[in-house]
């Protein structure tokens, strides 16, 4: 079966660094994880620059990348300011987020959720016109670091009403961290159910050590799109305690064990976060990097590397 996983270290994973990423090395992040076979990358944010001063550089970073034929860029758009920014930067694909509790998107966005959806559908009605392939997320759709529990019923009413405006996608975003498999499933099926003609995409973060088990819960639900960040890096600025997305490299392993189909990469990611964590000084919470894929080369034990683990005065009773 083939899984789309879509590279979101770039956008999603450096915002919430607060020391300074150069721009070449945004765009040298961009550049291996195409040579890893990634197709797909939310490369920049078109937000106030005020707010996410990481993603101030969007315009330089788009205009640095290399533009080969199948790779698709996509940014994270707010509002009509963002949308002529992207158009004009020459993305692909644009990502707008509805927030599902109302004080999440009023400190993520500014504006009530009910706005968010409205905002979205005049986005989605230019975006179409531009030949934009079009991502509405529901972020928030597992818990609200504010309000705290959402209910499945007020997320799946946030997917009828999106889907009215025809996206390609619809992401369901664990901001968090505090999703489990069985709420992801219900969610999943939901979304698919009320948007059958719509590819539904997940989001997890990896905070509470939930992200890849909800992973494999959503592809099992019927989800198609993952999203990951090189190096497990990541989380939101608006969100207390949002650590990390999950890694692409460690998600692409048990998807390459496990049969689905990808066509990444996975030890050239690897590479990457280790890569990554120097640009950053300090280690990326990816785990592949580290251990390596499996089954790796060969090991020979010679004899003299043979280990006794029975004390030298040991004898049985």
């Amino acid at each position: 079966m083939e899984v789309t996983v879509l590279e979101v270290a770039p956008r999603d994973g450096l915002q919430n660094e607060s020391e300074m990423v150069a721009t070449q090395d945004k765009i040298e992040l961009i550049e291996r994880s195409i040579a890893a076979g990634l197709r797909r990358i939310e490369a920049v944010s078109f937000v106030n620059p005020r707010a996410v001063p990481q993603m101030a550089d969007a315009e330089a970073v788009m205009a640095g990348v290399p533009r080969p034929g199948g790779v698709s860029y996509a940014g994270l758009v707010f509002n009509d300011r963002g949308l002529d920014r992207a158009l004009a930067a020459g993305v692909h694909e644009i990502n707008v987020v509805v927030v599902a509790t109302d004080t999440f998107s009023g400190r993520n966005q500014g504006c009530s959720t009910a706005e968010g959806v409205r905002r979205w559908r005049g986005l989605a009605e230019r975006a179409a016109e531009s030949g934009l392939l079009r991502t509405v997320t529901i972020a928030a759709a597992f818990g609200c670091p504010f309000e705290g529990e959402v209910a499945e019923s007020t997320v799946l009413e946030l997917v009828r009403q999106v889907a009215e405006a025809g996206p390609e996608e619809i992401a369901l975003a664990d901001t968090i961290g505090v999703g489990t498999p069985d709420r992801v499933r219900a969610l999943v099926s939901g979304t698919a159910a009320l948007a059958p003609d719509t590819v539904v995409r997940c989001h997890f973060h990896n905070t509470r050590n939930t992200g890849y088990a909800n992973a494999f819960a959503a592809l099992e639900a019927g989800a198609r799109v993952l999203d990951a960040s090189t190096g497990g890096i990541g989380g939101c600025p608006f969100a207390p305690a949002a650590t990390g997305n999950i890694a692409t490299e460690d998600l692409l392993y048990s998807l390459d064990r496990m049969g689905y189909v990808t066509g990444v990469r996975m030890e050239e990611v690897g590479a990457t976060g280790e890569w990554l964590g120097s640009v950053l000084g300090q280690r990326v919470p990816a785990l592949l990097g580290r251990a390596g894929a499996f089954p790796g080369p060969a090991v020979r034990l010679e004899p003299q590397d043979s280990v006794s683990i029975v004390p030298a005065d040991f004898s049985p009773s």
